[in-house]
């Protein structure tokens, strides 16, 4: 009974105010516009399925605006992808707290970054922070005012990509499709890499199930030693 209170408490309060959005990026000091260069939607809540097209760059029930923007990133620096509440939102306002789990990042090479459909193969991990000494990677992003630090690979080739920012939140995710998936794509142009290596890559959707132990959880039942599995493929690194 305890359990199923708590339970109810947390996602009520996660109903009420959690959602986020991934909307700016930080690039070598400078912080673009809102929506710049990012498929952002208007409405801010989470995608569950994660067997639906919309687990890519979300849309479906949160219909994205396209942008013919492209962000000129360069191979090797640190980004910060920017969340926040609502597309107004500022921050101090980014996700609500209880909204507990990993964050992550992906990158898909793309012949025209404004185009491209964003969801099938072609992806490839490149930052993940999951579970560590009782603290979650969202919660650092929260006290973080919102950045998402993401760095850039730099043996990849130069071009086009997507970057999907994702954070994932655990908070119902006892029960099947309670975590919620938050996540968008921003257009990039990355420049200077080595072009030394190529990542093995996978579909989205597809890399991630609904009963997998990292989106399945009961995370009310973990203490500060518990072990937490990332979703998803394995960290790409040069």
């Amino acid at each position: 009974m305890r359990y199923s209170l708590l339970t109810a408490a947390i996602t009520s309060v996660g109903l009420a105010n959690a959602h986020t959005i991934f909307l700016q990026i930080e690039a070598d000091g400078t912080t673009t516009p809102v929506s710049y260069g990012i498929r952002t939607p208007s409405y801010d809540g989470p995608i569950t399925d994660v067997t639906s097209n919309d687990v890519a760059c979300n849309g479906g029930p949160n219909p994205t605006t396209p942008s013919d923007k492209i962000i000129n990133v360069k191979a090797g620096s640190t980004v910060n992808a920017i969340w926040r509440h609502t597309l107004t939102s500022g921050p101090g306002d980014v996700m609500d707290a209880s909204h507990l789990g990993p964050t992550l990042a992906y990158l898909k090479k793309v012949d025209d970054a404004t185009t491209d459909k964003g969801y099938g193969n072609g992806w490839f991990k490149i930052q993940e922070d999951g579970y560590n000494n009782g603290v979650w990677g969202t919660s650092k992003v929260i006290n973080n005012q919102g950045k998402h630090p993401i760095t850039i690979p730099n043996c990849l080739p130069d071009g086009q990509y997507l970057l999907r920012a994702e954070m994932i939140a655990l908070h119902g995710a006892g029960s099947n499709q309670g975590a919620q998936l938050y996540m968008e794509c921003a257009q990039i142009n990355i420049s200077g890499g080595s072009a030394s290596k190529t990542p093995t890559v996978y579909s989205l959707p597809g890399i991630y199930k609904q009963n997998d132990p990292g989106i399945l959880i009961n995370i009310y039942s973990m203490n500060k030693d518990s072990k937490y599995t990332i979703p998803g493929p394995a960290l790409f690194t040069c």
